[in-house]
C-alpha cells in the first residue's frame, strides 16, 4: 500500500512553536522532488517533545497541504496502547492516510504484548492502514519475525518499518511473512539491501535533506533496476552516515538549517552538535553541494 520514499519529516520550531511557514514550504519542495509519501510527528519529527496539541496540529496541517499528492502516514505511536488508539483515531479524523506506530518502549512488553498492543489498536481503528516500527535500539524491545507474521494476519495491518539494523532479520521477515506484509526499510543505509529482498521502500531520514536521491534510489529499487539503485545508494553513504554522527534529528535539523530550509531549533533533550562534528557535517555537505 505504501511504496517508495516516505520521508521522516521533521517539525520545524521558530521560538518555541511549530514553524507552519516553514512546514508547508519543506512539504512543497519534497512534492516537487518527488518524495512518494509524508510521514509527520515520528522520531525524527520530534513526537517526544510534541505536546498532544501541536501532534495533530502537525498532522491536519500535512493533510491539508498535501492534498492527497501522495500518502501522508502519521507517527501515532505510544507505550501506552489507550494513548496509542487516542492518537491514531486522531489522524485518521483529520485525514491522514495510515499511521505508523512504534513499538512499545521503556516497558518492554513480550512478544504477545506487542501483539496485543497493536491489535488493540488496529481493532479501534478498522479500515485504517496501520505500519508498525520496529526499532530496538530506541525500544529496548526486538519484534520477533513470528509476532510480525501473527500482525500481518489483522486486516489493517498492512507493514513494517524495519530498523533492527540486521539482514538476517529482514531474511527471516520475508520468510515468515511473504507477500502479507510490506516491508519498508528504517535505515536510509540498508534501502538497497532490503529493496533487493522483497522490500517496498524505505522512511527515510535522510529523504530531509536530499529528496530528489532518496526518491530516484526507491524508484529504481521498485524497478528493479538493481545496478543502478545500488550505485545511487553508495554516492549517498558518506552523507547517510554523517546525518547519524549524533543523535537523530540533531544533525539532519542542523543540516537543513544550513541549507537555509529551517531555524536551528531542537527541543531539550535534545542539544547542537559538538563542534567537531558541526565541522565534520559541514564538509560532508559541501562535498554534495547542498551548501557553499
Amino acid at each position: 500500500m505504501f511504496s517508495g520514499s516516505l520521508v521522516a519529516l521533521i517539525t520545524p520550531f521558530k521560538n518555541g512553536k511549530v514553524d507552519e511557514k516553514r512546514l508547508v514550504d519543506l512539504i512543497e519542495w519534497h512534492l516537487r522532488s518527488g518524495t512518494h509519501g509524508i510521514v509527520p510527528c515520528g522520531t525524527t519529527g520530534e513526537s517526544a517533545t510534541l505536546s498532544h496539541e501541536e501532534h495533530t496540529q502537525v498532522i491536519k496541517l500535512v493533510v491539508e497541504v498535501v492534498k492527497k499528492r501522495v500518502p501522508v502516514v502519521a507517527g501515532t505511536g505510544s507505550n501506552s496502547t489507550a494513548e496509542a488508539i487516542r492518537l491514531t483515531r486522531e489522524a485518521q479524523e483529520v485525514g491522514a492516510d495510515g499511521a505508523l506506530m512504534i513499538s512499545p518502549y521503556y516497558n518492554r512488553p513480550t512478544q504477545e504484548g506487542i501483539y496485543q498492543h497493536y491489535r488493540a489498536v488496529a481493532h479501534a481503528v478498522p479500515g485504517f492502514p496501520i505500519v508498525f516500527y520496529n526499532i530496538p535500539g530506541r525500544t529496548g524491545s526486538n519484534i520477533e519475525p513470528s509476532t510480525m507474521a501473527h500482525l500481518a494476519e489483522i486486516e489493517n495491518i498492512v507493514g513494517v518499518k524495519e530498523a533492527a539494523g540486521s539482514i538476517d532479520q529482514v531474511l527471516n521477515i520475508v520468510s515468515a511473512c511473504g507477500d502479507k506484509l510490506g516491508i519498508l526499510s528504517g535505515e536510509d543505509s540498508l534501502t538497497f539491501s532490503m529493496m533487493s529482498l522483497g522490500g517496498k521502500g524505505v522512511i527515510s531520514t535522510v529523504a530531509n535533506v536530499v529528496p530528489r536521491e532518496m526518491a530516484d534510489l526507491a524508484t529504481a529499487g521498485l524497478a528493479k533496476q538493481w545496478d543502478r539503485a545500488a550505485q545511487m545508494q553508495l554516492q549517498l553513504l558518506p552523507l547517510i552516515r554523517v546525518l547519524f554522527i549524533e543523535t537523530n534529528p540533531i544533525p539532519l535539523k542542523t543540516a537543513l538549517a544550513l541549507m537555509g530550509k529551517c531555524e536551528l531549533e531542537l527541543r531539550l533533550p535534545l542539544v547542537p552538535m559538538a563542534d567537531a562534528n558541526l565541522a565534520k557535517l559541514k564538509t560532508v555537505l559541501k562535498e554534495y553541494r547542498l551548501i557553499d
